[in-house]
């Protein structure tokens, strides 16, 4: 894994139907390649592609479609592009797909509970994200419920990255599943401990991205209308120290980080 100064900006590649953000915009192969080549234009180092929905109450899919869906797409990114190449899945039959068509990084949205994953990445000699989610997509906004949202999260954070790196990982990601099995409560005390999470000493990956706390703090409805919030959301966690913010405005936080990391000269 290459390293960087400063806050690196990974690009949302849903290659879905059914995004919560973006409606399947990028459902077709083309379509998604010419919007990963552009995202590594804008200055993304990251691009994380997924084929499954992970938004509240999402259906999972078969491993097939979802293979069928990024595996086309990750070969020509990898291929046209210097970007990270990101597979998001919690699946070690995509994953693998993936990473024979030539991606770089797993990110696991389950925490990397699958020990099949777990063995996989260690084979490939991968990084992987490990994150946090209370229960699974279909259920995990039905009443979350934490007695010490932060304790338990960066508890279950540090557990499994140490499980993950003595299996021979050769590096990871933590992140603390903004949106994912939380309130926006939740996700506020989790985003204000964020330098707690700093000082396990481990990489950090913050995704906020257009997620529903920004209505919660803000008033946008329609996703598509958060980037702003987005980017504040984002500039804090870079205030914090994160390695890594995960968003679908590419170029606008891009442009945001770029005068932040000046001013902070």
């Amino acid at each position: 894994m290459r390293t960087w100064p400063g806050t690196a900006v990974m690009g949302i590649l849903n290659v879905t139907p059914d995004s919560f953000s973006d409606g399947g915009a990028y459902a077709d192969h083309q379509a998604a390649i010419e919007r990963g080549v552009a995202m590594a234009e804008q200055g993304a180092l990251f691009v994380d592609v997924g084929g499954e929905s992970t938004r509240p109450g999402a259906e999972p899919v078969t491993p097939e479609v979802e293979a069928e869906r990024v595996v086309p797409v990750v070969e020509a990114l990898a291929q046209k592009t210097e970007a990270i190449i990101s597979i998001d899945t919690c699946k070690a039959e995509v994953a693998r797909c993936a990473l024979e068509a030539g991606a770089h990084l797993v990110n696991d949205v389950t925490g990397l509970r699958n020990p099949w994953l777990v063995e996989l990445c260690a084979e490939f000699g991968v990084p992987a994200v490990i994150m946090h989610m209370q229960g699974e997509p279909r259920t995990m906004q039905r009443q979350p419920h934490y007695d010490d949202v932060v304790v338990e999260v960066g508890g279950f954070l540090t557990e499994a990255a140490e499980r993950a790196l003595q299996a021979g990982l050769p590096d990871l990601f933590i992140d603390p599943g903004i949106g994912f099995g939380k309130t926006p409560e939740h996700n506020l005390e989790l985003l204000r401990a964020l330098p707690l999470l700093m000082a396990q000493g481990m990489k950090v990956l913050v995704g906020g991205s257009r997620k529903s706390t920004i209505e919660y703090l803000a008033g946008p409805s329609r996703p598509a209308d958060r980037d702003p919030g987005s980017i504040a959301l984002h500039l804090h966690a870079a205030s914090c120290g994160a390695a890594v913010v995960r968003v679908h405005d590419v170029a606008g936080h891009v442009q945001a980080l770029a005068v932040w990391e000046r001013l902070r000269e």
